[in-house]
């Protein structure tokens, strides 16, 4: 059956067409939009009613005008070509090619807003995800089907640790692994960046890189994460693959939300931010799990920067509600010159503790990681008095926690950029520190472990 195509638009301002009266056209459908020069760009549905359907058009409106202006809706929403061949490759935000390899061929398509799962085919996150990072892997360890996002600020290095997790992440034992790499909004000094670090030196035959810039159209950073989560889905539930899913900057999605809704003339939120931000950034998160049955998983580590530092923030305080657990940079650390900057005791992972331990990690990883946040929190009390009272009137045991939070940073925390330590090296390196400690501050583990450790 032929398209109609309507002649003529009713309004055009900002990125946003208004057509008149139509019949059968639905939310989010497509449509194509073309100007008197014949040239055609593309755009999405956002409101229908009885009156007026509402077009938002990726590329803009510019040199568009309302008598001359065609639109043609197409019947179908946003979807992604999806093969095998699609490991390797370099997208844009809507999935087109970025690489120069041409456009994914595939018989298979799949509208970018998935399916959402049926809770009851979920499996429980169970075997623990290497990153090589010794902070992350110990006490904030990252589990197969867990939604884990990275909280930093501006400035801080949170674009190194995504290229770092995304070139050394590996699920033990299994070689199915996968990676998709979402940039959202990013800079092309940053776009640069991660094609160097990800295609030169990372792992170019099992990874996926969608990249939206700063300069391309807001509307597509809306799709982008909804493109690699589409991508991520069918390496994972279709061809059975392990599949880390990185994406940065979440913020920006949430800044384009807004923007968006403002253009729409939308009742804002808190601190201008839609109303639905919560249940949109739900359809996202939500898509990461492990199936019953199936072969294959998706694990969501999503990378959002904070405004003005401020964890209360709408993005950071939403995110925490759907996702299990954060990770959290510190600016303190930073300005030591601490890579990675890890807050450890703002950081958590609500999934570790059955995910590490015996038949995952190491039996004395769950011991071991609960004694190094008990005292590396006492290090913080003993840094406050003894910036009062001075460290020379510090006892011989608070003595020791000063010496232990100094080389828990400087030796355990920091590590090169380069740096991928294995489980069983970051536990021994643990163990060495916790000698620091008197035995009898070791009250999170067992005597016989402590001396069998501690001969």
């Amino acid at each position: 059956m032929a398209l109609a195509e309507h002649i003529g638009v009713e309004e055009i301002y900002g990125p946003f067409v208004l057509v008149g009266e139509t019949e059968g056209v639905g939310y989010g459908e497509l449509a194509e939009v073309r100007d008197s020069n014949g040239t055609t760009r593309l755009g999405q549905v956002m409101l229908v009613s009885e009156e007026a359907t509402l077009v938002q058009v990726f590329a803009g409106t510019q040199e568009l005008v309302p008598e001359a202006a065609r639109v043609r809706f197409l019947g179908k929403g946003l979807e992604m070509k999806l093969s095998p061949s699609i490991l390797g490759r370099v997208l844009s935000g809507l999935g087109e090619d970025r690489d120069g390899c041409g456009p994914v061929f595939g018989g298979l398509s799949r509208d970018v807003n998935g399916m959402p799962i049926n809770p009851m085919a979920r499996s429980y996150p169970r075997n623990f995800i290497h990153t090589g990072i010794s902070a992350l892997d110990i006490l904030s360890t990252l589990i197969r089907g867990q939604k884990l996002p990275i909280f930093s600020g501006n400035g801080l290095p949170h674009n190194r640790l995504a290229a770092q997790i995304a070139n050394q992440s590996r699920l033990v034992g299994e070689e199915n692994f996968a990676v998709v790499f979402a940039g959202i909004g990013v800079k092309r000094d940053d776009a640069a960046f991660f094609m160097d670090e990800l295609f030169e030196k990372g792992r170019a035959k099992n990874i996926v890189v969608f990249l939206n810039l700063a300069d391309d159209p807001v509307i597509e950073r809306i799709a982008t994460p909804r493109f690699a989560l589409t991508v991520a889905e069918y390496l994972a539930f279709d061809m059975g693959m392990h599949v880390l899913v990185i994406m940065t900057d979440m913020t920006s999605y949430c800044e384009a939300l807004r923007e968006l809704g403002v253009a729409r003339g939308e009742v804002p939120s808190r601190k201008g931010y839609p109303g639905y931000m919560y249940s949109d950034l739900a359809s996202i998160y939500e898509r990461a799990g492990v199936i019953h049955g199936g072969k294959g998983s998706l694990t969501q580590l999503p990378i959002l920067t904070m405004p003005n530092d401020d964890i209360t923030h709408p993005i950071p305080d939403l995110t925490g509600y759907i996702t299990e657990g954060q990770i959290v940079l510190s600016r303190e650390l930073d300005a030591k010159g601490v890579y990675p900057p890890i807050d450890v005791l703002s950081s958590l992972s609500r999934l570790m503790k059955d995910g590490i331990g015996k038949g995952y990690t190491r039996e004395d990883h769950p011991d071991v990681a609960s004694q190094l946040f008990a005292s590396y929190s006492r290090v913080q009390d003993v840094r406050a008095l003894a910036s009062v009272v001075g460290e020379d009137e510090l006892s011989q045991v608070d003595a020791a926690y000063m010496d232990f939070g100094k080389a828990f940073e400087e030796c355990f925390v920091r590590q090169s950029y380069d740096e991928d330590r294995d489980i069983g090296q970051s536990l021994d390196m643990a163990w060495d520190l916790l000698k620091v400690l008197p035995k009898g501050e070791l009250t999170r583990i067992p005597k016989e472990e402590i001396e069998r450790r501690m001969k």
